[in-house]
């Protein structure tokens, strides 16, 4: 993993950004965050699970079902399986020694909640 901070490559709205095998972050504080650092290193494993550029076809695909589910932008982004498994798990430094592949799989809900 390599850790950069660019505050100019970040969309507005967001702090950071996983693109395997890069994370970028907009602020030097969030560079020595360390649960917001963990919550990208999941996002790393699950790309290099869906080989890239699967994950994000599915991370695009699955927020527009969320946005059209939820119909708010913030819900329809925390409810992505990719998220959903990173918030759950970004406080947890030893989460991804014992993560098995594919376990965002098992934070895909399609019911409305």
């Amino acid at each position: 993993m390599f850790l950069i901070v660019a505050k100019y490559l970040i969309p507005k709205g967001y702090r950071g950004l996983a693109v395997f095998p890069f994370v970028f972050v907009k602020y030097d504080r969030d560079a020595a965050n360390r649960i917001f650092v963990n919550h990208e290193k999941i996002h790393l494993r699950q790309q290099a699970e869906l080989l890239i550029l699967p994950f994000f076809i599915w991370y695009l695909l699955e927020y527009c079902i969320r946005l059209v589910q939820y119909k708010n932008t913030n819900l329809a982004y925390r409810n992505i399986s990719f998220e959903r498994e990173a918030y759950a798990n970004e406080s947890n430094f030893e989460y991804l020694k014992n993560r098995s592949p594919f376990l965002f799989l098992e934070y895909l809900d399609l019911k409305n909640e």
